[in-house]
């Protein structure tokens, strides 16, 4: 899914992966629910991508924009 896909469940539901090249706002009230956390470990100076619910670490790298482009394509 690109980053400007929605997917539609039956009850209406909109999911998709935040940004803003589409105004979700005009959709209607919004709620957010983070799938993952993109954090940085001070003992391992990377970057990790931790999952929200389970706190499970999917992938790490030095680079948080290479973290959050792994985010953007795994997730996504």
């Amino acid at each position: 899914m690109s980053s400007s896909t929605l997917r539609f469940d039956p009850t209406g539901k909109v999911a998709c992966l935040y940004t803003e090249a589409i105004d979700l706002r005009s959709l209607g009230t919004l709620e957010i629910k983070r799938l993952a956390d993109v954090r940085f470990q001070d003992n391992s100076q990377q970057w990790e991508v931790a999952m929200a619910d389970t706190g499970e670490v999917v992938h790490r790298d030095p680079s948080r924009e290479a973290c959050l482009a792994w985010e953007r394509e795994a997730l996504g």
